[in-house]
């Protein structure tokens, strides 16, 4: 009719033993994928100097017009 103590206990076991393989296996793959989004090195510090405008080539702009909105991305 129903299962006995050590059936139940069976059950609980290897539901215990797959849940904490379960953990380990995302615990190591989150720690794998982690160092894999990290960016590679070396690391260095670029010189940035705020009060100076950068120098970009000039706007073209066509003739008969008196404004033009240039965009300049970086493409580094």
């Amino acid at each position: 009719m129903g299962m006995t103590g050590e059936g139940r206990r069976g059950v609980w076991r290897w539901a215990v033993m797959v849940w904490a393989l379960v953990v380990v296996v995302a615990g190591g793959l989150t720690l794998w994928m982690q160092d894999a989004t990290e960016p590679q090195g070396p690391y260095v510090w670029e010189e940035t100097k705020p009060d100076e405008t950068p120098s970009l080539p000039p706007c073209p702009t066509p003739e008969g017009v008196d404004a033009a909105l240039c965009v300049y991305t970086d493409a580094d």
